[in-house]
């Protein structure tokens, strides 16, 4: 379920929102940071694939060693239908795609699919001045703990707290000084207390939310 990094290992990290196959687009950010592939880590709040057009190249990223992710809703979806046949709310959801690939690279696919039943749901940086949280939707307990017994399926899919922030009823979580999470399509990033969203709807035509942690100015 944790994955810790050790910041030491890295230059700078980044943290990227929801990518749904825009892949050209995060290269495109990428090179305007003037991202290290030696030196520079990049982690993904996940949901890698589906709605987008380049799943299959958002998917490999996962072979690089610059490049990690935490499981999202639509990874868990596809995995699934992959290994469960359990097909209905991926396609109805985005994953359409895989079945319109040729037959080599649907197995491919399905590979690097099967390979992400073995991502972290959380990954933990506790840097110099900062300790950072990053999960798909949500930690949905207020007293963060590195290996704490967490729920995956809320971690992975809940909307609870950020309706929560959204409608003033919010608070911050302890244990931790940052906590970023995708799943929730907004125009803007939105940050309540400690909690930062950074789905910004690549996929429908808004933004790719790109941050450096280590020079958050908050």
């Amino acid at each position: 379920m944790y994955r810790k990094i050790n910041p030491d290992n890295w230059r700078r990290i980044f943290v990227v929102g929801d990518l749904h196959g825009c892949y050209d687009l995060l290269l495109s950010k990428l090179a305007r940071q003037r991202f290290d592939r030696a030196a520079d880590l990049l982690i993904s709040v996940g949901d890698l694939i589906d709605r987008g057009a380049q799943n299959l190249q958002c998917l490999e990223l996962l072979e690089q060693p610059w490049f990690c992710a935490v499981r999202g809703n639509h990874e868990q979806m596809a995995i699934d239908a992959i290994t469960c046949g359990e097909q209905g709310l991926w396609l109805a959801n985005g994953g359409s795609w895989f079945m319109h690939l040729e037959q080599e690279q649907r197995g491919r696919a399905a590979e690097l699919i099967a390979g992400c039943a073995s991502l972290p749901l959380i990954i933990d940086i506790d840097m110099a001045d900062r300790h950072v949280v990053v999960a798909h939707a949500d930690y949905p307990l207020d007293d963060y703990r590195y290996l704490r017994e967490v729920d995956p399926e809320l971690v992975v899919w809940s909307r609870q707290r950020i309706n929560r922030n959204q409608r003033g009823r919010g608070g911050a979580i302890s244990g931790a000084s940052h906590f970023f999470f995708g799943h929730t399509p907004l125009e803007r990033v939105r940050h309540f207390y400690n909690q930062f969203y950074i789905d910004t709807g690549a996929v429908f035509g808004g933004a790719l939310t790109l941050i450096e942690l280590n020079t958050l100015p908050f």
